[in-house]
């Protein structure tokens, strides 16, 4: 706004005002006066009421003693003194009176020691509240798994996480491993779950869990029957695989591979539910995740079976790029993953 100009006691300044105000010079000072003084006690009041000076004024109401209120805050009683008396220069008014045995408070006062309160009350609720964010008590958190550790295990190791940190959301994303070490190395995720596969070495990793590898075959099946089998026994049958990029499928071939063999694969989907009611369908057998086989045996005409292979037993690693990068609320994952949910 632009300002108010008095002249030998006539207004001198822009028409926006009514003609009836124009000679009234006194408006014209008063409204400018007022002005200026909002603008300077405010600015006193934010240079002069620090926290420190407002939490002793509450010492000294609450106790009814500057002596008291000293003791209680561990403060030397002149040093509370000069805190009220700065309070009250600010104010222009006395906020206590002093007496013999304490002090009482004054009607200014009272309103101080309201706002104070409210003002000490809001920034405890703030450091509260923000305490929780670094110690990963509250945020947000996106994870990349491939879709062993979500089938087998995520499912109930993070609803134990969320009971235990119940303000923490976490956004949880399927991709196979390679594609969880780009979206990691991208840092387009917090961090990854996958197996240790080929360049998962370049970040850091912990162990989540392991990754037990079965067969499943229908009903029927000449294998039915077995308790236990090595991957040799398999190769003369029809396989159904996940698709090509999978990690399960890769590590399949180059085993097949490693034989002399190759392997005969009649039908691809995408997810392990598929996969399992191909089996069931009679179209081929499966090499799948333990766990995922036991959830079938008593709903699909299945057998499962051991796989007796020193590398059917696959290691589930959680990998991010450095533990430092990690916010407080992905490393409160990460920590309640590794210790096994």
């Amino acid at each position: 706004m632009a300002g108010i100009l008095v002249s030998e006691g006539r207004y001198t300044g822009p028409s926006f005002l009514p003609e009836s105000l124009h000679a009234d010079a006194g408006f014209a000072v008063g409204f400018f006066s007022l002005t200026v003084y909002e603008a300077s006690t405010m600015e006193n009041l934010l240079k002069k009421l620090d926290l420190t000076s407002l939490r002793l004024f509450v010492a000294v109401c609450q106790e009814r003693n500057i002596a008291r209120a000293a003791e209680r805050e561990f403060i030397a009683s002149s040093a509370v003194s000069r805190r009220i008396a700065e309070i009250e220069a600010v104010i222009g008014l006395p906020v206590i009176q002093r007496q013999s045995r304490g002090i009482t408070v004054t009607p200014v006062g009272e309103t101080v020691l309201r706002y104070a309160l409210a003002i000490i009350g809001n920034i405890e609720q703030m450091s509260a509240e923000l305490s929780r964010f670094s110690s990963g008590a509250k945020g947000r958190v996106r994870v990349v798994a491939n879709l062993s550790s979500i089938v087998q295990f995520l499912p109930e190791d993070v609803a134990a996480f969320g009971r235990a940190f119940p303000e923490v959301s976490i956004e949880l994303e399927e991709e196979n491993s390679a594609d969880v070490l780009r979206i990691v190395g991208e840092h387009a995720a917090d961090f990854g779950i996958c197996n240790s596969v080929a360049g998962s070495e370049a970040f850091e990793q912990v162990p989540y869990r392991q990754d037990r590898l079965a067969v499943l075959v229908p009903g029927g099946h000449r294998l039915a029957g077995a308790l236990r089998v090595s991957f040799d026994d398999l190769l003369d049958d029809s396989f159904v695989g996940l698709r090509s990029e999978s990690a399960l499928t890769q590590l399949l071939t180059q085993q097949a591979a490693g034989a002399g063999r190759q392997l005969d694969v009649k039908i691809r989907v995408s997810s392990l539910d598929a996969l399992c009611r191909m089996v069931h369908a009679g179209l081929g057998i499966a090499v799948v995740p333990e766990q995922v086989g036991l959830l079938y045996l008593n709903a699909l005409d299945v057998s499962l079976l051991s796989l007796s292979d020193a590398w059917a037993v696959r290691r589930l690693i959680m990998i991010f790029k450095s533990r430092d990068q990690l916010s407080a609320s992905a490393a409160a994952l990460v920590g309640f993953l590794g210790k096994g949910g």
